[in-house]
């Protein structure tokens, strides 16, 4: 059976951002599936190995805040980048003074969060690999706070703290605001990449029991694209 392992991350904001916000940054109202995926991998990934998001427990309080953020309106296109990569010279670069927008974004703030997540192998499993091996790997590595990239909270520049949470740790207490259940609508769980030419987004009814997220498995009847 796959090994669990479970992280507690806090931060001070965090965007975990509605696709079907087109232009303004929303927020869902907790971390999504693939958000959690994300912390998991910057701290152990290997093409060996998958995450696998099961549970969400939040440990304070859901607090808002806005934030207005200066962007490019515009990106580099894959055509420039591949022309300039076959003649080697091109004009890659954006100039940011001439292409700045302001945009508003609903955030979250002061969060603290308990991830659940189990280690599974994939079809590309190498002769020496096996699960034993990368989750000593995993233990070892957020144990001592190391990473391969700084984990964040949906966007890059809400970076997070995170530590590894041992098995016999008793949860906190649940906040009184999060006390009985809360439905948060459909929630982005991730990203289908079966077709890498048009991966396709799917989805999960997400709800908070007590402050609790069941993720059900990707696979499952409850994710739908």
């Amino acid at each position: 059976m796959p090994e669990s392992f479970c992280l507690e991350v806090a931060g001070d904001f965090a965007c975990f951002t509605r696709p079907e916000m087109k232009v303004e940054r929303v927020s869902y109202d907790a971390i999504t599936p693939s958000a959690c995926r994300a912390i998991f991998e910057a701290i152990l990934w290997k093409p060996a190995i998958r995450w696998q998001p099961e549970r969400v427990e939040v440990l304070e309080p859901i607090r808002w805040g806005t934030l207005r953020r200066n962007e490019v309106a515009s990106k580099v296109s894959q055509s420039k980048v591949r022309n300039a990569m076959r003649q080697g010279v091109g004009v890659l670069g954006l100039y940011v003074e001439a292409d700045r927008q302001q945009r508003a974004t609903l955030l979250l703030r002061n969060l603290r969060y308990r991830l659940t997540a189990s280690l599974h192998m994939t079809e590309r499993t190498g002769e020496t690999d096996n699960p034993r091996k990368f989750a000593e790997m995993f233990r070892r590595r957020a144990a001592k706070g190391q990473y391969f990239h700084h984990p964040y909270l949906g966007c890059r520049e809400f970076a997070c703290d995170f530590r590894l949470v041992e098995p016999n740790e008793a949860r906190p207490a649940v906040p009184d605001e999060l006390r009985g259940e809360r439905d948060l609508g459909w929630m982005l769980y991730d990203m289908d990449y079966a077709d890498a030419a048009a991966p396709k987004p799917r989805f999960f009814r997400a709800s908070l029991i007590d402050g609790v997220m069941t993720i059900p498995p990707l696979n499952s009847k409850e994710v739908r694209g």
